[in-house]
């Protein structure tokens, strides 16, 4: 039987590295909120997927009143975030049944492609996690700092053909990220991947999409600005 998707959108923190007054998921894009062209993505590849979604507290009326007022309709359930990511996610997963395909997403990542969302979803079905990812196009320094705080080479040199960047979505099978995410909260959690990885959940990778930028300063946010158009499928 084929598994039904939902997407967990991650919207939970205040983005204060933006420095203006609004959360970063909410700053317009061109005109339309990054959330807002985040969710529609996902939709616009299937419409039938459900949407959850974790934001601040203070912040779910100023959603509902955006949603209704602009008419931005979208089935969606509200879930308040948490301390950190992994707290947010773990609500979210208190919504989400087992025996479907739960893809966990960026809320400041709008510049998807609906093709792209859709391949991702067809190899999900067959692997119980899969983590799109994108080779290093840097030349990468592993550093320590010495007791000044200076930063020192390290003796490790990384050999830049073994590094990826992962990105968003990452999908599971459902039921086996509930069970992943009934772990105690480790700081070495930094997505979705790493807390199925402890748990003993195979990974599997799949080519990233290479704009799928991750909106986090004023300067990405103009980056995206001038991508937009470029991620129309």
């Amino acid at each position: 039987m084929e598994r039904k998707k939902t997407v967990i959108v991650t919207a939970g923190g205040s983005g204060t590295r933006m420095g203006g007054p609004l959360p970063k998921q909410f700053i317009p894009l061109n005109g339309i909120p990054v959330l807002r062209r985040t969710i529609g993505k996902f939709l616009e590849a299937d419409p039938d997927t459900s949407v959850i979604l974790t934001l601040p507290e203070a912040w779910m009326d100023e959603w509902k009143q955006y949603c209704l007022k602009e008419g931005f309709n979208c089935r969606q359930r509200l879930v308040p975030g948490g301390f950190t990511r992994f707290h947010s996610v773990k609500n979210a997963l208190a919504a989400v049944p087992d025996g479907v395909l739960v893809a966990i997403h960026d809320g400041v990542r709008p510049l998807l492609s609906p093709s792209w969302l859709r391949s991702l979803w067809e190899k999900a079905a067959d692997v119980p996690a899969l983590i799109p990812v994108l080779p290093s196009t840097d030349s990468l320094k592993l550093l320590d700092k010495d007791g000044d705080g200076q930063l020192r080479q390290s003796d490790t040199v990384l050999d830049r053909s073994r590094v990826y960047a992962a990105q968003t979505p990452q999908i599971f099978h459902s039921e086996l990220l509930k069970a992943a995410y009934a772990q105690p909260y480790d700081p070495l959690f930094t997505d979705d991947a790493s807390v199925a990885a402890a748990y003993g959940i195979p990974l599997s990778f799949a080519e990233g999409y290479r704009y799928n930028l991750k909106i986090t300063t004023p300067e990405d946010l103009d980056i995206a600005g001038a991508l937009l158009d470029l991620t129309v499928d």
